[in-house]
């Protein structure tokens, strides 16, 4: 069993948090969504864990503990973080200098495809699960109608923090999961310990919307040339598994992997899963699809 380090560090000028397998293998860096952080990523470590292999997941600028955003698009900014948190987890490890696997799920699968377009000296596969910018779907306005969360952010006021804490997790668990009551509930609460306040949620939803507008049209696909597999959810209901169609039909080799009874996280419903299809290849072989 690979044991998990948690630390901090910086990457391309932004201080955040590192959960870390030392193992073996390529690479593999993890890329949260939205508002989420790299404990989403707990389930799928531990799996990494056990099989001794090189894993490591951050949070995002802007996200979970690291520092913010600076003005201006949100995208690029990400792409330098994802890059330079690449380059450091090819340079760890006990195979140093090794081309990386970058899975990423939501706005961290769109992160992972352009980091794919923008370092193909260093991408050797891409696992995005339910990646941003294919199809949009409602996602940022099912997440502003919640009327509890709509109540938090407009009352004149505040309420405690675990109120503020009980009601995201409630959001989080019926709008991200098709089995909501199957889900570890430590994941939820690391989810909801972001959010704590009247502050955070005004943050979280600000966020949503300045990036949105980024995500409308993200991708050269042309320019993406490693493997590449998507993983979709066939219950999400925040971006719609359709949009994949964009992608299989521009990029040639790659696959979906489309999970029954799964929402927006196949990560978390789903981990086994996941990382059977993480571990599918062999570092040098081709891809095969899990069972």
């Amino acid at each position: 069993m690979e044991p998990l380090f948690e630390h901090r560090m910086e990457f391309a000028g932004c201080e955040t948090r590192v959960l870390e397998l030392e193992g073996r293998g390529d690479p593999i860096l993890l890329l949260h969504g939205w508002s989420d952080s790299a404990d989403t990523w707990r389930c799928v470590l531990a799996r990494l864990g056990r099989e001794e292999r090189r894993a490591v997941a951050v949070d995002l600028p802007g996200f979970g503990t690291a520092t913010p955003l600076e003005d201006g698009p949100m995208l690029p900014q990400l792409d330098a973080f994802a890059r330079a948190a690449l380059a450091y987890a090819g340079a760890g490890g006990r195979r140093r200098g090794r081309r990386g696997v970058v899975v990423g799920n939501s706005l961290g699968g769109c992160v992972a495809l352009r980091l794919a377009e923008r370092a193909p000296e260093a991408v050797e596969r891409v696992v995005a699960l339910a990646p941003a910018g294919l199809d949009m779907a409602r996602w940022l306005a099912l997440i502003e109608h919640d009327q509890l969360l709509r109540v938090l952010v407009h009352a004149p006021v505040p309420f405690p923090a675990r109120i503020v804490r009980g009601a995201v997790a409630r959001a989080y668990r019926s709008l991200a999961f098709a089995d909501p009551g199957a889900v570890e509930p430590g994941i939820v609460r690391a989810f909801a310990k972001h959010h704590p306040d009247r502050a955070a949620l005004v943050r979280m939803l600000a966020s949503g919307r300045r990036v949105l507008p980024e995500l409308h049209d993200p991708f050269d696909f042309a320019a993406i040339r490693c493997r590449v597999q998507l993983v979709w959810g066939d219950s999400d209901r925040l971006v719609f598994h359709r949009g994949a169609q964009r992608l299989l039909a521009a990029v040639p080799g790659s696959t979906l992997e489309l999970i029954e009874r799964c929402g927006h996280s196949p990560h978390i419903e789903h981990p086994d899963r996941v990382v059977r299809l993480l571990l599918a290849a062999r570092d040098d072989g081709p891809l095969a699809q899990a069972a």
